[in-house]
């Protein structure tokens, strides 16, 4: 999950609609500004791209993004500096804090994204070690995996310190002879999955869904023990995999209850997996800015973002 300068987000200031005495619909309320949280991930970042996009030449909003971490975001709901978070991943502490404690943020429903996370290796570790996706093997194959910062025991390669991970408290409850280092970004995290498998280098480490390099990379999933509903509701105590997400949008209660079109075109917005990765790779493996990946797909895709617009 990488941060992308995002600046071309922002722009156009709210159109001013003529108001004549001719009959027609009613005149729609201004749009005003629009906060969005940008969380570090090439996702998130294609979520924030067609949004934005729409928001400013459908509605005529003025679009500010604001990179932040996921925890950050939500103290942005409360503060009133976001409105709007656009991925969420579970957190479900988050949302009793600030959604049923202090009532600031609202659900704003799904994004329509299936996100899985989980533990890859690199495709040919599972061919020249097909016992590698069996997580009860993982310490047999731990001097595979040994590197000069991890000593006697095996790498365990997470994204950035900000992702949500179970990884820490897997690797001691599953009793697995690893130690997690930090690649530091998305970006760094694929550079060092394309680079164990172009090199033939072991590699074990964290990696999620939607995600539009694996269309290319194809990184083979480690199931951990299966996940079941509360086994993760202790985090230090966690030995289950990962939970699947439905993903869901967050909101700031002031800026929905505002009725702004916004927050209607916030709540109405839906796509797909297929979506987000074409987005995210137009604007990271094809170079395009934000809001040329966001018009490239807006064109190809009207039938489904005209639903969105209130």
């Amino acid at each position: 999950m990488a941060a992308l300068g995002l600046a071309a987000l922002a722009g156009c200031s709210t159109t001013e609609a003529a108001v004549t005495a001719a009959p027609g619909p009613p005149v729609q309320a201004s749009c005003g500004t629009v906060n969005i949280a940008i969380n570090p991930w090439s996702g998130y970042a294609a979520d924030a791209a067609v949004v934005g996009y729409l928001l400013k030449t459908e509605l005529g909003c003025r679009v500010v993004p604001t990179p932040l971490s996921e925890t950050s975001s939500w103290a942005g709901l409360s503060d009133g500096s976001i409105d709007v978070i656009l991925e969420n991943w579970g957190h479900d502490d988050l949302k009793r804090k600030y959604i049923d404690g202090q009532k600031v943020a609202v659900q704003l429903g799904l994004t329509g994204n299936k996100g899985i996370i989980g533990w890859y290796v690199p495709p040919w570790m599972a061919k020249e070690y097909p016992d590698i996706t069996d997580w009860t093997k993982l310490n047999e194959r731990a001097d595979l995996f040994k590197t000069a910062r991890t000593g006697d025991k095996g790498q365990f390669l997470a994204g950035d310190a900000s992702f949500v991970t179970n990884d820490a408290a897997l690797i001691k409850n599953l009793k697995l002879d690893y130690t997690m280092v930090y690649a530091g970004s998305e970006d760094k995290l694929i550079a060092a999955f394309r680079k164990a498998e172009k090199d033939k280098t072991p590699l074990l480490g964290y990696f999620y869904e939607p995600q539009w390099v694996q269309a290319d990379l194809r990184l083979v999933h480690i199931p951990l023990p299966r996940y079941r509903p509360g086994c993760d509701s202790v985090p230090d105590d966690i030995a289950c995999d990962y939970q699947p997400y439905d993903l869901d949008k967050i909101a700031r209660k002031a800026f929905v209850d505002s009725g702004s079109p916004a927050a209607a075109f916030l709540k109405n917005w839906t796509w797909t997996n297929a979506d987000q990765n074409e987005v995210a790779k137009d604007m990271v493996q094809n170079h395009l800015s934000a809001d040329a990946a966001a018009r490239k797909w807006a064109d190809a895709h009207r039938s489904t973002w005209e639903k969105w617009i209130p």
